[in-house]
């Protein structure tokens, strides 16, 4: 199987809470749409130090990550960021990639949200199988 690619939303989780509490306007809240690596193999939402600063996510914690090529770091992690993909949402910590590393999404908001890989077609999908309840499915 190939790389697979999806589009995804992030949205700064803290304006999030700001704006359902009446102290910021849905137009101020920080988000961005990014093209994200579909990592099953890494375990959390993976940025990088621009979306980091674009976002201003504040720092959580610190973590050693095993990068692909077997070297180890230890990685700021920042959130909450909200993740968005079709119909549903994941609220995450993002481990922070130096430089100007490309988005992966991981193993922990794939499941948050019920997505998977479909191999036939390299994509991600919402599980077809999934009982996760939306807006449309309550009418």
């Amino acid at each position: 199987m190939g790389l697979v690619y999806t589009n995804i939303e992030l949205i700064r989780g803290a304006d999030l809470v700001l704006c359902r509490e009446g102290y910021l306007k849905a137009d101020q809240i920080k988000r961005l749409s990014v093209k994200a690596l579909v990592d099953s193999g890494a375990y959390m939402l993976a940025i990088n130090q621009s979306i980091k600063a674009q976002l201003n996510l504040q720092t959580v914690d610190e973590q050693i990550a095993e990068l692909a090529d077997g070297t180890q770091l230890r990685l700021e992690v920042v959130g909450p960021v909200e993740i968005r993909f079709e119909n549903r949402r994941a609220m995450v910590d993002a481990m922070v990639l130096p430089g100007e590393a490309e988005v992966l999404l991981g193993a922990i908001p794939m499941e948050e949200m019920d997505v998977m890989i479909d191999p036939k077609q390299q994509q991600l999908i919402v599980n077809p199988a999934s009982p996760y309840i939306t807006k449309k499915s309550l009418k």
